[in-house]
């Protein structure tokens, strides 16, 4: 079977037979269709545009791979790949062999392709002063000061992950009770809740909009669409909410034009309010298990790494018993 092939069907197989979420099968592809296209342009012997026969990888194949992405390949955007970035391609690649394994292609065993040991993450925590800071620099005085404003409070409040907070719609959100739920990674479902003061900055930027649009958070750069209006052809085009949602991009942007406006000389990320809404938690006396599940980690491994941050205990510790503290 060619690689070609070969991914095309994996692909459908996640979405039909697994019924995967389509970003995680917009990501499978992204990683495979890379190791295709590496395999046709440097492996195979007339060069990129022909097939390859997927039988035809080997523990070489998968080395040169490993090799091209820890010392050669280098992202247009976010430069070298660090080395999780580099285990997502490889457990793309092991859960295609899968695939082939269970569909009767005589493919070399997944196993052969070790993902080596990963580092524990590195935590990078900013001070509540820089986090109001990062708060107070908005003009609030304009509907987009608002949303941003809303924005931040939001993740704070809820831990939502970026591409969570920017797929909301307006009737989603019960901003009343202050919770709603959410579809997160690998299609679980899990509820997030809004403090006063996100539920307050909430009001303040959606009484202020008068659009139609349903997305939570709308873009106000760059040309306005109206939704069910025609085209400016006149072709009876629909035009989707989407054309209005802000991006995942946006936010990013947004937040790190703030940290620059405030003078925080630390990056601040959308996922940096989530990491200390729950460090928040935790250091407020709040159960691991209930945070990983505002969190919507599969794994308590995963919210543990907050753990070392938050326990005053090891402080205690410390203070009593070492020697240069007396």
């Amino acid at each position: 079977m060619g690689i070609k092939e070969a991914v095309l069907r994996f692909l459908e197989y996640c979405e039909l037979d697994k019924n995967l979420s389509l970003k995680t099968v917009k990501m499978y592809g992204y990683y495979l269709f890379f190791f295709q296209e590496w395999i046709l342009r440097t492996v195979h012997p007339r060069g990129a545009g022909k097939d390859f026969n997927v039988e035809e990888i080997d523990e070489e194949t998968i080395r040169n791979f490993r090799l091209y992405l820890s010392h050669q390949y280098k992202n247009p955007y976010k430069g070298v790949l660090t080395r999780q970035t580099q285990g997502y391609f490889l457990v793309a690649v092991r859960s295609l062999l899968r695939y082939l394994i269970k569909q009767k292609v005589k493919v070399i065993s997944p196993e052969m392709i070790e993902l080596g040991k990963r580092k524990e993450r590195d935590l990078k925590l900013i001070p509540s002063s820089d986090l109001q800071r990062l708060f107070s620099v908005m003009d609030l005085n304009t509907e987009a000061g608002l949303r941003d404003r809303a924005i931040l409070e939001v993740l704070f409040s809820t831990g939502l992950r970026v591409s969570e907070l920017t797929g909301l719609n307006k009737e989603r959100v019960n901003i009343e009770r202050g919770e709603f739920g959410v579809i997160g990674k690998g299609g679980k479902a899990r509820i997030v809740f809004l403090t006063k003061n996100a539920k307050d900055w909430l009001k303040k930027y959606l009484n202020k909009r008068t659009d139609a649009c349903r997305p939570l958070f709308i873009r106000y750069s760059g040309p306005r669409q109206t939704p069910g209006r025609q085209d400016s052809m006149g072709q009876g085009k629909v035009l989707t909410d989407d054309a209005n949602r802000l991006s995942v991009r946006s936010v990013e942007r947004m937040i790190d034009k703030y940290r620059k406006k405030a003078g925080i000389l630390d990056r601040i990320t959308p996922h940096t309010l989530r990491h200390l809404m729950a460090t928040d938690l935790l250091s407020n006396g709040a159960d691991l298990r209930s945070v990983q599940e505002i969190l919507g980690h599969k794994n308590i491994s995963t919210t543990q790494i907050y753990t070392h941050i938050t326990n005053p205990r090891l402080r205690e510790v410390h203070e009593k018993f070492h020697s240069g503290n007396r």
